[in-house]
């Protein structure tokens, strides 16, 4: 992936040095979505980093001061011109505007470069945050799905299955909200 720069942020393919970063916000992940990806320890943070690094799909959102890894984008593309994103982030930089602003910046690249024509997200009901960055990019509520996927357990051991929000946004209709 070719790297994206924004006023204050840098988007850029993963490098083994992203580790202790990586460590930090996917040690305690808070959304169910992501247990998967959680990871313990240093070895396994390096395995990630030098995983993702391999694969463009993956893009670490950093700081333009001082180069610090403070989350993740990634995409998945489904023939012919569609694009499933997503975005996990440090705690710690919530409310600053970053997910807004790389999330934009990710867009406007499937757009104008990728040539993708639909781009849509899945959110979970209760993901509240995800939800308001959806609706400022512009993208629009298409459903719910109802008890659609299974990341954890109860405490029975029977899986807890989560109410999902797909949101989209057309390339029309990324064009329109950005000429205004």
């Amino acid at each position: 992936m070719q790297n994206i720069e924004t006023d204050r942020l840098l988007l850029r393919n993963f490098s083994e040095k992203d580790a202790e970063s990586m460590l930090e916000y996917l040690s305690n992940p808070r959304v169910n979505c992501f247990l998967g990806d959680k990871i313990s320890t240093w070895e396994e943070a390096i395995s990630n980093a030098n995983k993702k690094s391999e694969d463009d799909s993956y893009i670490a959102v950093c700081l333009k001061d001082g180069g610090d890894l403070i989350g993740e984008l990634f995409t998945m593309k489904e023939e012919p011109d569609t694009y499933n994103v997503g975005w996990n982030f440090n705690q710690k930089y919530e409310g600053k505007g970053y997910a807004s602003e790389s999330a934009k910046a990710l867009l406007q690249y499937l757009f104008e470069q990728q040539g993708a024509r639909r781009v849509y997200a899945y959110v979970e009901d209760d993901n509240y945050r995800s939800q308001k960055l959806c609706e400022r990019l512009g993208m629009r509520k298409e459903g719910c799905f109802l008890e659609f996927i299974s990341f954890t357990k109860y405490e029975d051991g029977t899986p807890k299955y989560e109410n999902t929000f797909q949101y989209a946004i057309l390339k029309k209709e990324w064009l329109e909200t950005a000429n205004r």
